[in-house]
């Protein structure tokens, strides 16, 4: 942009929700704005600053003179535990004690003489007690959900799955009794979904539940934004897009973020990573001594929790399918205890399987090794994998992971869903389905042409491009679509 003095450069205070699946894409966007002339402040937690200065080394936060960190408290007690915070309490404390200190810190840096005045704030959707203080200094603000548009739509009718009387269920016994598959066809651009494919924060019998609640004041909240941005793209997720624009503030999809982001120079892609865990990258080494296609991926995410039995079965699976794999088990895996897997295990697979604790995720389905991707269904590995043209075999967590789930096998042809109760004959025969089944190669022609699709749209013109070259616009513009309530 030219040399501009610092009272013109336009300056976007970013605010993720503090777990990695949502710090990654802010991340990525935050970058793309700064090489669009914007000044950067990025705002983590305190826990999670530190958890990023133990993985990536003490200056890993230095930042640059217009891209900086700054840290405001979660509110819960401290811990050193490496690992993602309970997620009911870290919603519940950000939602009830995170206002005064962000306020705070809008105030420090007003005051401050060495960078721009705030002219705009772009949050996670779930942090939007941040459109309380963008009034307050009569700033746009920019609400981020980093869902599929499937899984926000899901989320935004939960007011009325409780209207129609959906739910709350009558009791537990509604989840195993065949409720869950009652169809859901009134969702405008989301035909032939189930009850079982909405975000699964709704299964619950008890409408005072506190995640229920707090889905309900997040979502009611986004209306009062001055727009939506959402990392997907127009040919994957058109008939809900469309269908969003009736009914919310101006939405700008400009996803794959993991794509688009390549765009931003090497040297600050290079310098600022996002990864709470350090990364583990002899995992890439090993991948370059296997077949093209002969590798299955497997990694459940930053929040997914299973039992030490659920581990137990998926090992032997993979044991069992006689197929080389690379495993991502993060320390706090298995629920409230250390992940133990079989000796005999071990020994089984001793030269064709490879365990890692962290990787870099989009490294290692970028590789030619890679042929199949054993997921949670997460959005951010599900765009990653499309991305890379990778299909995959997809066990859902939880939240909207069973939407995208869902709309991976049903409508983009390229996943197969693990029952939740895993058994190590599924997995082994999945495995053998995807890397050499008929399916597997028609999941693997989809998947190709997917990644064919993520080009065309984050290419210069195309539409994920044009909605961000749009929404850059819009920031520009003095007071842009700034909703004051």
């Amino acid at each position: 942009m030219g040399s501009i003095s610092i009272s013109e450069k336009p300056h976007a205070v970013c605010v993720p929700y503090p777990a990695q699946g949502h710090i990654t894409p802010m991340m990525m966007l935050a970058k793309l704005l700064h090489s669009r002339g914007f000044h950067i402040t990025f705002v983590n937690t305190e826990y999670n600053h530190r958890r990023l200065l133990k993985s990536r080394g003490p200056s890993a936060l230095d930042g640059l003179p217009d891209f900086r960190f700054e840290t405001i408290p979660d509110g819960l007690p401290p811990s050193d535990i490496d690992g993602t915070q309970d997620i009911p309490s870290l919603c519940e404390s950000t939602m009830n004690t995170c206002l005064v200190p962000f306020r705070e810190l809008l105030a420090g840096l007003k005051s401050s003489g060495d960078v721009p005045p705030v002219t705009c704030i772009i949050s996670d959707g779930v942090m939007s007690f941040t459109l309380d203080a963008a009034e307050e200094i009569r700033v746009p603000e920019v609400l981020f959900w980093t869902t599929s548009a499937c899984g926000f739509m899901g989320y935004l009718h939960y007011r009325e799955l409780i209207n129609r009387g959906i739910t709350p269920l009558q009791d537990s016994a509604d989840l195993t009794n065949g409720y869950l598959d009652t169809t859901i066809d009134w969702i405008p651009g989301m035909p032939n979904v189930r009850l079982k494919d909405i975000p699964t924060i709704i299964r619950t019998t008890n409408t005072d539940e506190f995640m229920l609640k707090f889905v309900l004041h997040e979502t009611e909240r986004a209306s009062r934004a001055s727009a939506i941005i959402l990392n997907t793209f127009e040919s994957l997720e058109g008939p809900v897009l469309k269908a969003m624009d009736r009914i919310l503030p101006p939405i700008y999809h400009v996803g794959p973020l993991c794509v688009l982001s390549q765009q931003v120079a090497k040297s600050l892609q290079a310098i600022m990573g996002s990864n709470l865990w350090k990364e583990d990258t002899s995992c890439l080494e090993w991948l370059e001594r296997r077949k093209p296609g002969s590798v299955v991926y497997v990694n459940f995410g930053s929040i997914t929790v299973m039992t030490n039995e659920q581990l137990v079965e998926f090992a032997w699976g993979l044991a069992d399918s006689n197929q080389d794999f690379l495993w991502i088990i993060r320390p706090d895996l298995v629920k409230g205890e250390s992940a133990v897997l079989p000796e005999e295990f071990l020994r089984e697979v001793e030269g064709r399987g490879l365990l890692a604790s962290w990787c870099p995720q989009e490294k290692v389905l970028g590789h030619p090794a890679v042929g199949g991707f054993l997921t949670h269904s997460g959005w951010n590995s599900t765009l990653e994998s499309i991305s890379s043209g990778v299909p995959m075999m997809c066990w859902p967590f939880f939240a909207e992971q069973q939407t995208n789930c869902r709309y991976s096998c049903a409508e983009w042809g390229i996943g197969m869903e693990i029952d939740s109760d895993v058994r190590r004959e599924e997995v082994r025969s999945l495995i053998a389905e995807l890397m050499g089944g008929e399916k597997g190669k028609e999941m693997r022609r989809r998947a190709r042409e997917w990644k064919e699709r993520t080009v065309d749209a984050t290419k210069p013109g195309g539409t994920s491009s044009r909605k961000l070259d749009e929404l850059v616009r819009m920031l520009l513009t003095p007071a842009a679509g700034f909703a004051a309530s």
